[in-house]
């Protein structure tokens, strides 16, 4: 790790929206955050969108890393934990990955206290013909801000049972809010370097509740080529926020 590493970086991904989060480590300063609706064409516009917020000479200045692992977008996360971990290598510094569902999570707990209280919660994502992906938490004093993913997220299939017994205002919606959760991700990492957690890269994978890949065997006379579509240079951001995470 370079002597001058001192910033907290964090990537998210996981929806329609990259989201790239800076702060200095030990939150010395506001957190900075952009947020690009890149969509589909985040292959092309990645890396001069982190280069917006943080150009590329500077990143030796990096100290820690943390990124959303999804679920999510196939493509779109996998690239961005790709960036994460080849960066965390080179540089040599630690790297946290984080569940897209985890920081909603975070947000719902401060919009309703009431959470902290139950033993359990769920959030859902309803996927059309396919099922829900749905992971669980609760808080826990020993877990990395105090809040832990008892079940990582996974997809049940239509009519498969999930939360049994639990209330129904206790299974809610994971509404990701891009821009929001990289905001998290900052609180987190910070919240990793206050412990000296080692944050090793080779663990950080991208959680993939669905398969990617259609097995459905094609004609060879209905094969067609699907142009890649031309990617623009990075738009204004939607957003560039700075403002602090409990």
């Amino acid at each position: 790790m370079s002597a001058r590493a001192s910033l907290l970086v964090a990537l998210h991904s996981s929806s329609d929206c990259l989201a790239v989060g800076l702060q200095p480590l030990a939150a010395t300063e506001p957190p900075q955050v952009l947020a690009f609706p890149l969509g589909r064409q985040l292959s092309g516009a990645l890396l001069p969108c982190l280069e917006q917020l943080l150009p590329a000479p500077r990143w030796p200045e990096i100290g820690r890393l943390v990124v959303a692992t999804g679920p999510g977008g196939f493509t779109s996360t996998r690239l961005t934990v790709v960036l994460a971990r080849t960066l965390a290598q080179q540089l040599a510094v630690p790297l946290h990955g984080v569940g897209s569902f985890l920081p909603v999570a975070r947000r719902l707990m401060r919009q309703r206290p009431e959470l902290a209280a139950v033993e359990r919660f769920w959030l859902v994502q309803d996927l059309p013909r396919r099922g829900t992906v749905a992971g669980c938490y609760g808080a826990d004093p020993g877990a990395l801000g105090a809040l832990a993913e008892l079940e990582q997220p996974r997809l049940f299939g239509p009519g498969e049972a999930f939360a049994q017994g639990l209330a129904p205002e206790l299974v809610l919606p994971a509404a990701v809010d891009a821009p929001l959760d990289v905001l998290e991700l900052l609180a987190l990492g910070q919240a990793a370097a206050a412990q000296g957690l080692a944050g090793p890269w080779q663990p950080v994978l991208p959680i993939y509740p669905t398969s990617p890949v259609d097995f459905t065997p094609q004609p060879a006379s209905q094969g067609s080529t699907v142009a890649r579509p031309a990617i623009p240079p990075p738009g204004a951001p939607l957003a560039g926020r700075a403002s602090g995470v409990g």
